[in-house]
């Protein structure tokens, strides 16, 4: 197996520099992505990334190949690209990006979040590209951690087992196997209806925000957010929404993985329930809240995690009375409407699908019209 060795990162903010470090101290040519050249100048200036682990792991000075804002310079050479960018941003890229996509490019959104890749390739269709690409979704991000600097990336945790499915699901394997020198870690993730209902970011990531709106406010953020901001009626609100995440996916005949098992997968830890669990994972101490209420935490995992699962979920007379109430608290506090702005069902074109014809759809790319 010859393994791509040109990678394109796009989006150089907390995941993006860690990535695009980690990758070119793996020894991958490297190019970053970014829409405003001026948050990433100091990459092209240095060439670089410094990249620290905490408390171990991969550190150095990871070189990169160029940093640009030039989308067709970006995906020129590309063999695999890595989107690391809010989920907000999914459909906005894909039409920037659709005149440039090339037959057998690799492109692998970090997250998908919840039907991601199915916004993404419809998107991209509609723009009007028919490249054939090889289109994947992580069910998560890789990796905790946070930018340091202009030109820093810190690691504090390397995920043990990331589950990634392609659009259609029969191009998985080719994804796992061109990445796997890499990322061992990436696993089947079945097809992208697992990917996106096993989200966990929408069941932590919203409601813990929202929990704590007036610490984070009061202290702009200085606390541990998985920790401080986790007690034990936090976990159970968590809980119930992670119920219902799991009856949604069962209505599609998914077996989702619960909370407690991903703490499982992702950082093999256990506890008596969540609560705890959460607390045994190392990897959450010394991440610090949000500064602000204004955070992806809220505007991106409410309208494209929690809507897309709360719409399907609707569609089949599931109730999703935990997920409304977040979402509806996360309208109030930012004055906007997520039930019009997220990924529904009817936006992403699948309303009228059957399961079985949603199936087809996710599993070999028939879909019928």
């Amino acid at each position: 197996m010859i393994y791509p060795i040109r990678y394109t990162v796009i989006g150089a903010g907390h995941g993006g520099k860690s990535m695009a470090a980690h990758l070119a101290l793996m020894g991958k040519e490297v190019t970053v992505y970014n829409r405003t050249f001026a948050h990433i100048e100091i990459l092209a200036k240095r060439k670089g990334i410094e990249l620290d682990s905490y408390p171990s792991g991969p550190h150095g000075f990871g070189s990169i190949k160029k940093a640009t804002s030039d989308m067709e310079e970006a995906l020129r050479e590309a063999e695999v690209v890595m989107l690391v960018v809010p989920s907000s941003a999914h459909a906005d890229l894909a039409k920037v990006m659709a005149p440039h996509m090339r037959d057998e490019q690799i492109i692998i959104l970090n997250p998908g979040r919840t039907f991601g890749a199915i916004e993404f390739d419809m998107t991209r269709r509609k723009a009007g590209s028919t490249a054939k690409i090889i289109l994947a979704e992580a069910e998560t991000f890789i990796y905790a951690s946070r930018a340091d600097g202009p030109a820093q990336g810190r690691i504090f945790r390397i995920k043990e087992a990331v589950p990634i499915a392609a659009l259609p699901a029969i191009h998985t394997e080719r994804v796992l196997t061109a990445i796997e020198d890499v990322y061992p870690q990436f696993i089947d993730g079945v097809n992208v209806l697992h990917t996106g209902l096993d989200n966990m970011g929408a069941i932590f990531h919203p409601a813990l925000a929202i929990l704590n709106a007036g610490r984070i406010e009061s202290t702009h953020g200085d606390f541990e957010f998985y920790i401080d901001g986790v007690t034990p009626s936090v976990a159970i609100v968590l809980e119930a929404l992670d119920r219902e995440r799991v009856t949604v996916a069962s209505a599609l005949g998914i077996r989702a993985r619960t909370a407690m098992e991903w703490l499982e997968m992702a950082y093999n830890v256990k506890g008596k329930n969540l609560y705890e669990a959460i607390h045994n994972q190392s990897g959450y101490y010394g991440i610090k809240a949000p500064s602000t209420l204004t955070h992806r935490y809220i505007f991106e995992d409410v309208p494209m995690s929690l809507m897309p699962i709360a719409s399907i979920g609707k569609q089949y007379g599931i109730s999703v009375r935990a997920m409304d109430s977040i979402i509806r608290l996360a309208c109030i506090i930012h004055q906007t409407d997520y039930y019009r702005r997220g990924r529904t069902i009817d936006k992403l074109g699948i309303k009228d699908l059957s399961v079985d014809e949603l199936k087809r759809y996710v599993n070999t790319g028939e879909l019928d019209r």
